[in-house]
């Protein structure tokens, strides 16, 4: 048996996370419900003009969203990352031991600089909008790559962000290689539309001949295979992936597990806040497809995960919210 369900590769960000308005976007020139690269002056700026009471901050970046939701849900997971040796990245590697994550943190000295930083502002419509600062991420090598870890996985799973960095991408190619040389199986998500349109030749680069599973949402799978509908996008995604996930927000989700579509429906919610919903959704499917449920059962877990995150603010679920959604499953 596997020690890990999920080895996750991707960015170490400490999410700051403020309720803003559309004006305040305007204002500051800042492009809504896209993730935006931005240097570490124009994060301040913003912070600076943003009203700090209520600050939430979290350890964060997709992929760790993803495998502390595996950890919620009672599996084991493992993640490959870097911060710097600063108080943000003391406060990181905390939070991720205490969400029962492993790291390769824990095993090697960490490095001076500046721990990346992902500045989230929440509108009242619950749409997010991210302005990053990478920061010691943008380093992420195959240096952060656990090989021993990652063999003794079921699946690995691949952080789309990482394209957007030459040497992520390669510890994305390192460990896509690991993984299949090793009977470990492959995911990867697509990150963001933004992502997807400027890096496109990255995701060809990293998926390669294809990739067992695939996480997207409508307009990502649009915007990879080139298609103007989902229908044509979905079947393009066939010689990409073997089998795929594309979430539709409100309408749920729909899976191909290889051999058939599976439609998965949503739970209605009032949305505050649409921050981690995907990240939310392929962490609670790779815990259920790792722990022996079927990618329908998995898919409504993900679907009831992900609404429950929406419902209120930040990307993770409390413990007896985690229980009652595993009871109501049953």
């Amino acid at each position: 048996m596997k020690k890990y369900d999920v080895y996750g590769i991707g960015n170490a960000l400490v999410d700051l996370e403020f309720k803003v308005n559309d004006q305040f976007l305007y204002d500051h020139k800042v492009q809504k419900g896209l993730m935006t690269l931005v240097d570490e002056d124009t994060q301040f700026r913003l912070i600076g003009a943003i009203d700090s009471g209520n600050l939430n901050r979290k350890s964060g970046g997709s992929a760790a969203n993803s495998v502390i939701a595996v950890s919620q849900f009672g599996g084991n997971s493992f993640y490959s990352c870097k911060v710097a040796n600063d108080e943000y990245g003391d406060f990181y590697l905390k939070d991720m031991n205490d969400a029962g994550v492993d790291t390769n943190l824990d095993k090697k000295e960490r490095e001076d600089g500046v721990t990346g930083k992902c500045l989230v502002m929440i509108t009242p419509d619950a749409d997010r909008t991210m302005n990053t600062f990478l920061g010691a991420t943008t380093n992420l090598s195959t240096d952060e790559v656990d090989e021993d870890s990652l063999k003794d996985s079921q699946y690995l799973y691949l952080e789309g962000y990482l394209t957007t960095s030459a040497t992520g991408v390669e510890a994305m190619k390192l460990g896509k290689k690991i993984a299949e040389d090793n009977g470990v199986k492959t995911a990867i998500t697509l990150s963001d539309p933004s992502i997807v349109q400027y890096f496109k030749e990255k995701f060809v680069e990293v998926i390669g001949a294809s990739v067992d599973l695939l996480f997207c949402n409508e307009d990502e799978a649009m915007s990879f295979t080139g298609k103007d509908n989902i229908l044509d996008a979905r079947e393009a995604l066939k010689s990409e992936a073997h089998r795929f996930v594309i979430t539709q927000g409100s309408n749920g989700a729909m899976i191909w597990d290889g051999d058939t579509f599976i439609d998965i429906e949503s739970y209605k919610v009032k949305a505050v806040d649409t921050n981690g919903a995907g990240d939310m959704f392929a962490g609670a499917f790779l815990y259920g497809i790792t722990n022996g449920m079927t990618y329908a059962s998995a898919g409504k877990l993900a679907s009831m995960a992900s609404s429950k995150v929406v419902s209120q603010f930040g990307p993770r679920l409390k413990w007896h919210e985690v229980q009652a959604i595993l009871h109501d499953l049953k």
